[in-house]
């Protein structure tokens, strides 16, 4: 025997007055109301497929000895494997140098905006000393 909640995943008078409500006080509410409302139902049996499907993974990864990812075991092929592994450190050696890569080009922008920075502080400086001294001078001949 199921219990008949006020709330649940179906059109009562309360679940479309939440609706409602949600809308006029925040969209995204009144919209998670709604889909509450049509999809609810099927939140039990994601929550136990998510479940199974985690397990599994844990399951695997502990079998798998934990220094690999899961999925990424030996095939049984030896010729598979050894090609794929060369390929991985490959791989890695190639992400490894792109990281290199990326490293110096945001040192080399960093560099470049400091002296940017630098260049204009500077015109800014030589600029407002030229006013101060022509300000300085109107101050002397007004004396």
């Amino acid at each position: 025997m199921r219990s008949q909640a006020l709330i649940r995943p179906a059109w009562t008078p309360a679940t479309i007055a939440l609706m409602v409500l949600g809308f006029m006080a925040y969209w995204p509410l009144g919209l998670a109301v709604l889909a509450y409302i049509l999809w609810g139902d099927r939140l039990e049996a994601f929550r136990g497929d998510v479940g199974r499907a985690t397990d599994r993974v844990a399951a695997t990864f502990r079998r798998s000895g934990a220094n690999i990812p899961a999925g990424f075991g030996r095939t049984g092929n030896v010729a598979f494997d050894d090609w794929r592994e060369a390929e991985l450190k490959r791989l890695d050696e190639e992400r490894r140098r792109l990281n290199e890569a990326s490293a110096e080009f945001e040192s080399y922008a960093r560099e470049l905006r400091r002296a940017k920075d630098q260049e204009e502080f500077d015109r800014f400086m030589s600029q407002r000393g030229r006013r101060a001294g022509v300000e300085d001078a109107e101050i002397v001949s007004a004396r």
